[in-house]
């Protein structure tokens, strides 16, 4: 396997698993009703998440120049991670929204 692949796979594995940490973490302040929390915690993940993505847009661009590339599993699993986080990511991101939608009808509610 070419090392370079090797590396790029799990450049993007480790930074996708680092973001699906901090989405975790994100969801369970959510669950505490602490959307601040959550929100600094999904710039994190969002920082995570765009560094494993640069790395594959790079390989992909590396392609279309006509470097020559070999399949391997471990690639494909680095991106089908990257792509399954970037899901978990965009789900937390709408739930934080709800969230903050339910909290301001609350609080129109309690200032009656």
């Amino acid at each position: 396997m070419n090392e370079q692949i090797l590396e790029n796979a799990m450049k993007i594995i480790m930074n996708a698993g680092d973001a699906r940490v901090c989405n975790k973490k994100a969801l369970d302040a959510l669950a505490e009703f602490d959307v601040e929390k959550a929100k600094e915690l999904m710039k994190e993940a969002s920082k995570y998440i765009t560094e494993a993505h640069k790395v594959q847009t790079d390989a992909i661009q590396g392609e279309t120049r006509g470097d020559k590339t070999e399949y391997t599993l471990l690639f494909a699993h680095a991106q089908d991670t990257l792509m399954t986080i970037y899901s978990e990511i965009n789900i937390a991101k709408q739930l934080i929204k709800v969230m903050e939608a339910v909290n301001k009808r609350l609080d129109a509610l309690e200032n009656k």
